[in-house]
């Protein structure tokens, strides 16, 4: 393998890892802990909050440090942070000592999105492909994140599922700093901003055009992240209420143990894994045909799906999900593509650091809601509220013009 394909697989694993720590605790609550604890799984949320308050939150000042010092550099600090946190993580007693864990693997996670998504838009050509590949990994992380814990509980306790990627992470963290050791140490792997000559102002119409588009962006993103953290987060306590005639089926059909934490983590990682699919297949259709059409037809999947939900258990409801996931992952690599595209190269991690910032704090104010909603008429009316944010996306889309207006800087190799 070259060096230049293992920075690539790094720079995936390092995805795969950031959606797997953040979600470890939404299967840890909904399968395990608020019997052991004797602690709602409402409640339980609450302490998982802060930490997706952190993933968006501290999003704008890696950018601006990975922009300041070392892409490359802050990625370090990525593997090596969020694998330690999550080792203390596992070790905690109380909820209140778990929800400070959580805090802190949300702080390095923020990492990962600004740094490593400037890098792949910067170093390397074929950006829609390369942002879907990207994405993947992040979806086989969120998939792997119920399928590890939820095997984890049945056969190694909750804690486990903490300390066993956490001392991943901290190995695979080390092996990237041996990789970018020298670009680290010279400085190099940060493109620096230059100054830009008044003669190379926007024109009036350029500039209205990007504000259009900017608002679209960030106005899409704020909903589709209420969208997938609300698919994501809450599909394995989903999957637990809906699919037990389903679970006992298959438990049945295999050992014969009631290993129910298992089996709902396995079909969630089932429909997760071949969710992702569609990532790759938008990655090469945004290529192609450019982002207004493909996130339309995203956006209608989304909104047929939702509407189909309520009420559905089972086989059908397993079928429902994954067309519903097909669009909610589908989405992903749109906004990351525009910005790629619009956004001026020496910045482009803050800018995606400010995109993330946006779309992890509605994620953490999602949790609030998916709680209240959970509490006071279950999971029926989520997708109801589900139906009308994808109808909001769709209605934003048919606002984006034909073609984005792009920035001059290209990446430098395919």
């Amino acid at each position: 393998m070259t060096k230049d394909r293992l920075y690539f697989l790094l720079l995936n694993i390092g995805h795969f890892l950031d959606h797997l720590f953040m979600l470890v605790f939404a299967t840890v609550a909904a399968l395990v802990l608020h019997l052991e604890w004797n602690v709602g799984y409402a409640e339980l949320l609450a302490y998982a909050t802060p930490g997706f308050f952190a993933f968006g939150v501290f999003a704008l000042p890696a950018g601006w440090l990975a922009d300041r010092w070392s892409r490359d550099g802050m990625m370090c600090v990525f593997f090596i942070g969020i694998g330690t946190v999550s080792i203390l993580s596992g070790l905690s007693r109380t909820p209140l000592e778990l929800g400070l864990g959580l805090f802190a693997i949300g702080m390095f996670g923020a990492i990962y999105h600004p740094v490593g998504l400037a890098i792949v838009t910067m170093k390397w050509r074929n950006t829609g492909m390369r942002l879907a590949m990207n994405g993947v990994w992040g979806n086989l992380g969120v998939a792997s994140a119920a399928l590890l814990t939820g095997y984890l509980i049945d056969h190694g306790g909750w804690r486990s599922a903490f300390l066993l990627p956490g001392v991943f992470s901290i190995a695979v963290g080390l092996v990237y700093l041996a990789l970018r050791w020298s670009d680290i140490r010279s400085d190099h792997s940060t493109p620096k901003a230059k100054d830009t000559p008044a003669s190379a102002a926007l024109a009036p119409e350029r500039r209205r055009l990007l504000i259009r588009v900017s608002a679209i962006v960030f106005l899409t993103t704020a909903v589709s992240s209420l969208v997938f953290q609300s698919t994501t987060f809450a599909l394995p306590k989903i999957f637990d209420e809906r699919l037990t005639g389903l679970a006992r089926q298959v438990s049945d059909w295999g050992s014969g143990q009631s290993d129910a934490a298992t089996v709902i983590g396995s079909l969630a990682f089932i429909v997760f894994a071949i969710a992702s699919i569609a990532q790759l297949v938008v990655g090469r259709l945004l290529d192609s045909f450019g982002p207004r059409r493909i996130f339309m037809v995203v956006a209608s999947i989304q909104i047929v799906f939702f509407a189909l939900m309520p009420g559905l258990t089972d086989i059908l409801a397993l079928v429902v999900a994954l067309g519903f996931m097909l669009g909610a992952f589908g989405q992903i690599p749109i906004n990351d593509f525009m910005i790629g595209k619009m956004a001026s190269g020496p910045a482009r991690a803050r800018i995606y650091g400010i995109r993330y910032v946006v779309s992890f704090s509605v994620l953490a104010a999602s949790l609030p809601l998916i709680a209240f909603v959970y509490d006071k008429w279950g999971f029926d009316r989520l997708f109801n509220i589900l139906t009308g944010a994808a109808l909001v996306i769709l209605l934003a889309v048919l606002l984006l013009p034909r073609r984005l207006p792009t920035e001059a800087v290209n990446p430098t190799t395919s």
